[in-house]
Order: C-alpha cells, then sequence, then structure tokens
C-alpha cells in the first residue's frame, strides 16, 4: 500500500480554498461527530486546549473513523494538529501517531521556520526519528515504502502571531519546506498593543499586507476568524486555509441561545399556565 496523499497540501498547492474549524473540546468522540459534517479541515488544538498526545491520538482516530464512514461523494475533513511549541520531539510524536499536517504557534525568524522543516521530515531532508515500525502513520509498516514517502505528504503550517513576525515574514514565507502561514489575530494584536481588539485597523492593515507578502512568496495564508464578515475578507484577499468557528464557541452559543427562549418566558403556573 502506498502512503496517503495529503489531500489538503495538494488543495493549498493548487490554490483552493479550504474551509476549516477549530476543534477545542479535547475528545475523539466530539472530533468524530465533527468530522461527518463536512469541514475541508479541522484543527485539533494542542496549544490552548487540554490535549496531550494520547488525546490528539484518539481525535485522529475519530476523525478518520468518521471520514471511512462518508458515502464517496462527500467531503472528508483533514485533520491538522496544533502543537503547543515547535519542539522536534514532540513533533515527532505527533508525526507518528498519524498526523501528515502540523501547525506550529509563535514562528517568529526564518531559522525557527527551517529548524521546524527539518523536524518535519526524514533524513536525509530532516532530522525526523526513525521508528515506523511502533507507528501509526505507517500503519505499523503497512506502508512499505512509508520512510521514503512521508517528506513528500508532510505539510507544515508556522504561526506568525507578533510584530517581530511580521518583519521577518518575507523570509519566512520563503523558507523552503514551510507550505503555509498562518495569521494569528488575537497574539497579533496583542502584540501590536491593541490588546482583544483584533478589529482595530492597524492590526486589519497588518493582516491584509501580510497575506499579500505569504502569496507573494508562493505559500498558503491562514488565518481564523469567528464572524462572516471577517472570513469572507480574508477569502476575498486570498486566504487559502481559513477556520471559520471554534467548536466550544459554537456549543455555548447554541446552549445559550436555547436556554433564552425558556429564561425569557414568564415562569408557568402550578397548574401550567
Amino acid at each position: 500500500m502506498k502512503t496517503p496523499t495529503n489531500t489538503f497540501k495538494q488543495a493549498l498547492a493548487d490554490k483552493q480554498s479550504q474551509i476549516g474549524l477549530w476543534v477545542g473540546l479535547a475528545d475523539g468522540y466530539a472530533a468524530e461527530m465533527l468530522a461527518g459534517t463536512g469541514y475541508d479541515w479541522l484543527l485539533v488544538d494542542g496549544e490552548h486546549a487540554p490535549n496531550d498526545v494520547r488525546s490528539v491520538l484518539a481525535q485522529l482516530q475519530g476523525i478518520a473513523s468518521a471520514a471511512s464512514a462518508l458515502p464517496p461523494e462527500a467531503t472528508r475533513p483533514h485533520p491538522v494538529v496544533r502543537v503547543p511549541v515547535g519542539e522536534t520531539a514532540l513533533i515527532k510524536q505527533v508525526l507518528d501517531i498519524g498526523a501528515q499536517t502540523v501547525l506550529v504557534p509563535m514562528v517568529d525568524t526564518a531559522a525557527q521556520a527551517a529548524q521546524l522543516v527539518q523536524a518535519m521530515r526524514y533524513p536525509p531532508e530532516g532530522i525526523r526519528g526513525m521508528g515506523s515500525a511502533l507507528a501509526r502513520a505507517s500503519r505499523w509498516q503497512a506502508y512499505p515504502q512509508y520512510l521514503h514517502e512521508a517528506n513528500a505528504q508532510s505539510c507544515l503550517l508556522v504561526q506568525a502571531e507578533t510584530v517581530e513576525a511580521m518583519k521577518n515574514l518575507d523570509a519566512i514565507a520563503a523558507t523552503p519546506g514551510v507550505d503555509g502561514v498562518f495569521i494569528g489575530p488575537a497574539d497579533l494584536s496583542a502584540s501590536m498593543g491593541h490588546v482583544g481588539n483584533p478589529g482595530h485597523p492597524e492590526v486589519q492593515a497588518a493582516i491584509a499586507d501580510g497575506i499579500a507578502r505569504i502569496l507573494k512568496a508562493g505559500k498558503a495564508p491562514g488565518i481564523l476568524s469567528t464572524t462572516e464578515e471577517q472570513a469572507r475578507k480574508w477569502l476575498a484577499a486570498g486566504a487559502l486555509f481559513v477556520a471559520v468557528g471554534v467548536d466550544t464557541i459554537l456549543l455555548t452559543a447554541a446552549a445559550r441561545q436555547l436556554l433564552a427562549k425558556y429564561k425569557a418566558a414568564p415562569a408557568a403556573g402550578p397548574n401550567g399556565y
């Protein structure tokens, strides 16, 4: 059997917009449920959600299970795993449990980006440790050429979310082996002195400029936008992988909306009227 093609990476290379959902509930059951809803990609968050390697594994398994049950014409979601930090050993673990696409936060320089490229690849192109016999990624060597095919299917997304990163954005995006650059509006706004206000005109201008620069480098720009107005704005600007919601926000908003229908109504009397 051949190592599976990274369809998300291919879509970005073909300039096809990919609509995603942030997954922060840190639960395999929830991830499996969301994987059947039609998103192009799901972000399993290991930075701000309470995930570890085992919980990420459960979510990858849940997403794969849901995808296998979909009809042939349905969209099969691609899991993207965000690690908490760009540490080589952690990236190795995430790749070994089956992630093909990794998102790394707080990448401020091209040197950092180049080190991450190395971590994502087996020698001689990189420094990823050998161990495919133990790895779900190779289906425990059911993919006989995995060691030779894995590098081509690995997809590295780096986050630019500080003033320093934006200063170095051209070099970061130009780094060979970086497939996409994700702009983090919340952290970027804080770094620019506008804490909690990613809609500030200066932040919005920096994001628009960043997307243009990433595209100029021939790489895929990405972003998270929790309002339709912002999501459509960045899609129109050329962002290619856009997360349009967060599962925790969707759940709590729906729960509050349902409760409001009853809390707003007059209380019923003892006989129901």
